[in-house]
């Protein structure tokens, strides 16, 4: 097993967390993950309700006695959801961990420590992250471009990412967009990152509470088969490629409000994509990541296929060091040795 300042501070066995996704986030999928020895998470405003959330919770905890968390999005708008009485269920229900995302999640900190709940704050910046840091969050979740939903709007990889946030992070911090196999978790590793967080990958499950539609079309996607929404008005988001969404860039690159698409991009509508399989029939968020995916395992098989694909790499690198070392290579194979703990 792979140990790292994640799995230790979050006592969990694989540094893997399943992202918090609208509609996909329930306790069926949270409680298969977390039991599979990584950190399961339900997605706090999917249930509809606080009294709701409080019964998915109460639903995870009859699955599971593994760690868990829950996703508190902190979105502005014009009727917001009561986001202090979803913090309160959160505490009232026991959950120790939070993935807080979208506004500063300042105000809730206090509140949440006072009660020892962990706090994971998801970032797409370096600057965001360390303002986090700053503010006393518990670990980062660092988001790349290739992510799907929002990446934020400076359009940097995680392959420079991931780095300069480690350069910057003291605190644990896990690595999301484009992950879905081994050699992705080997590579955050690598990079600095302390485990990876994956969406689209935990959509491709047996567990995955969405209809086999969604499943098997993201088997048959790949790379290409997403697009970028939202662009003019700077609030991108990463979505799949349908009628609905192309029609939205259209718009919007020819001028177009939000008000004109906002029937289009409702997110009732989104939601009938996951629970009915009807692929067209609104917005619903995949990740680049698709273009890995080859198969729909149990979350079990699929955490221990990411682990040992991931030692494997770092054998593999390790018997490269140790060729590299040899009296006229001028490599010193001890001091570019790669451990998996």
């Amino acid at each position: 097993m792979i140990t790292t300042k994640f799995t230790e501070a979050f006592g969990i066995e694989a540094p893997i967390v399943q992202g918090g996704m609208m509609w996909v986030g329930r306790a069926e999928l949270a409680a298969a993950v977390s039991n599979a020895g990584a950190l399961g998470i339900i997605t706090g405003l999917t249930p509809g309700s606080p009294q709701l959330l409080r019964e998915e919770i109460a639903r995870a905890q009859d699955l599971t006695d593994k760690p868990f968390g829950v996703n508190l999005t902190i979105l502005p708008s014009i009727s917001p959801p009561p986001y202090d009485e979803y913090r309160q269920v959160i505490i009232d229900s026991g959950v120790k961990i939070v993935e807080t995302a979208g506004s500063n999640p300042a105000p809730h900190l206090p509140f949440f420590h006072d009660a020892g709940v962990k706090v994971i704050h998801k970032c797409t910046s370096v600057r965001h992250a360390v303002k986090a840091q700053d503010l006393g969050v518990d670990a980062i979740s660092i988001d790349g471009f290739e992510c799907a939903g929002h990446p934020g709007e400076d359009d940097i990889a995680g392959l420079v990412l991931i780095p300069a946030a480690a350069d910057r992070i003291d605190i644990p911090m896990i690595a999301s967009g484009g992950f879905a196999d081994g050699r992705g978790l080997a590579a955050a590793l690598t990079l600095g990152a302390d485990g990876i967080n994956m969406g689209t990958r935990f959509m491709s499950t047996v567990e995955a509470p969405i209809h086999q539609s969604v499943k098997d079309h993201i088997l048959a996607a790949t790379e290409l088969d997403t697009e970028l929404i939202f662009r003019p008005l700077r609030n991108t988001s990463r979505v799949a490629s349908n009628s609905v969404s192309r029609e939205v860039v259209e718009i919007l690159r020819n001028g177009g409000q939000f008000p004109d698409v906002r029937e289009l991009v409702a997110g009732a509508r989104g939601r009938l994509v996951y629970e009915q399989g009807d692929l067209e029939a609104g917005i619903w968020t995949v990740g680049t990541s698709q273009g890995l995916i080859r198969d729909i395992p149990t979350c079990d098989v699929l955490v221990s296929r990411i682990v040992a694909e991931a030692e494997a790499v770092f054998a593999r690198m390790n018997a490269l060091m140790s060729r590299a070392s040899t009296p006229t290579s001028g490599v010193d194979a001890s001091a570019l040795a790669v451990s998996a703990r």
